[in-house]
């Protein structure tokens, strides 16, 4: 199941102040990435993984907030 940034985030039960934290990162950069303006490092990826307990193949990142399908 591939789950959007966003949507890993709320199963895990989390808010953007307190995932950012566990993250390492501040909540504005949270706020882009899972608005598809900015994107994690390697490294931020795997405390992401960590974080959400997710795989990264499992994560949606979204280019300028929308889903294209092909």
């Amino acid at each position: 199941m591939t789950l959007t940034l966003k949507a890993a985030r709320v199963n895990a039960n989390l808010t953007q102040n307190e995932a950012s934290k566990a993250i390492g990162v501040s909540t504005s950069t949270l706020f882009l990435w899972e608005q598809g303006k900015r994107y994690p490092d390697a490294i931020q990826i795997k405390k992401i993984e960590d974080v959400y307990n997710i795989a990264f193949a499992d994560l949606i990142f979204l280019h300028d907030g929308t889903i294209k399908s092909c």
